[in-house]
């Protein structure tokens, strides 16, 4: 048994240590007081005081956790739904019909989206990011034309929902140039990928750049308002990326 004299301190002027750790002193649950009972009421307040503090900081280390399973579903029913109602509905589509198709109460869309702006930002970021996961799995399928004609057609829905939210999106692009150029970059180099496999498989012709397929898309999206528009824009890619094909044995250039 080791002793320890610590002068006036209450808590520690006569407390035998049953075990005293290199790193610093602390009292086992094995300490004695000799009879001391006001040292003793004073370690036993300390100690009260040290398991608070230690359940303080528990708390806060489990307020910083990740949020809820059912937080992180909700969130992404309601980006979900958002999409759906906003390509459908247009920007006038109210966050009442969000919430009903995503399922959830009005609340728990205003909890994760305090504005519509917040909402349309974080649906067209959502989708961006969906274009671009896409095109990398596009890169491993063995027809390199037909990855790019596949995720051209995937574009067009996604032009469809930035263009329910057309007004919303331009006042937060406005308020953040880091959305426009976080979108353009992706779009740029998920494009751009697969663009590069079929001209070096010698499918299309290799004097179009990703910012031209692009451009392209976004007019064809654009001069289309009347009902089913969508319909008739994937006739048009696909007549598109076929104007863009070599025929067999023309070598690499313009179409022979």
């Amino acid at each position: 048994m080791l002793s320890a004299e610590h002068g006036p301190d209450p808590i520690r002027r006569r407390v035998k240590l049953s075990a005293l750790p290199e790193n610093g002193w602390y009292v086992s649950g094995r300490a004695s007081f000799e009879g001391d009972t006001e040292a003793a009421s004073a370690f036993q307040g300390a100690a009260r005081r040290s398991e608070l503090t230690a359940a303080i900081k528990q708390a806060g280390k489990a307020s910083k956790r990740k949020p809820r399973t059912d937080a992180v579903r909700n969130r992404e029913r309601v980006l979900e739904a958002a999409n759906a109602v906003f390509s459908s509905g247009g920007p006038d589509a109210s966050l009442e019909a969000v919430a009903r198709t995503a399922g959830v109460g009005i609340g728990t869309l205003y909890r994760h989206f305090p504005t519509r702006e917040a909402l349309f930002e974080a649906v067209y970021r959502r989708e961006v990011e969906h274009l671009a996961d896409l095109a990398e799995r596009l890169k491993d399928k063995d027809d390199p034309l037909d990855a790019l004609r596949q995720w051209m057609r995937s574009n067009v829905k996604f032009v469809a929902t930035k263009k329910g939210m057309s007004q919303a999106l331009a006042l937060a692009a406005y308020k953040n140039s880091e959305l426009f150029s976080y979108s353009y970059n992706s779009l740029t180099r998920a494009v751009a990928s697969l663009l590069d496999r079929a001209i070096a498989a010698g499918e299309i012709r290799d004097d179009i750049s990703a910012e031209d397929l692009l451009r392209a898309l976004v007019g064809m999206c654009y001069s289309q308002d009347q009902p089913g528009w969508q319909k008739s824009v994937l006739r048009l890619v696909d007549v598109f990326i076929d104007g863009l094909r070599l025929e067999r044995g023309n070598g690499r250039g313009r179409p022979g």
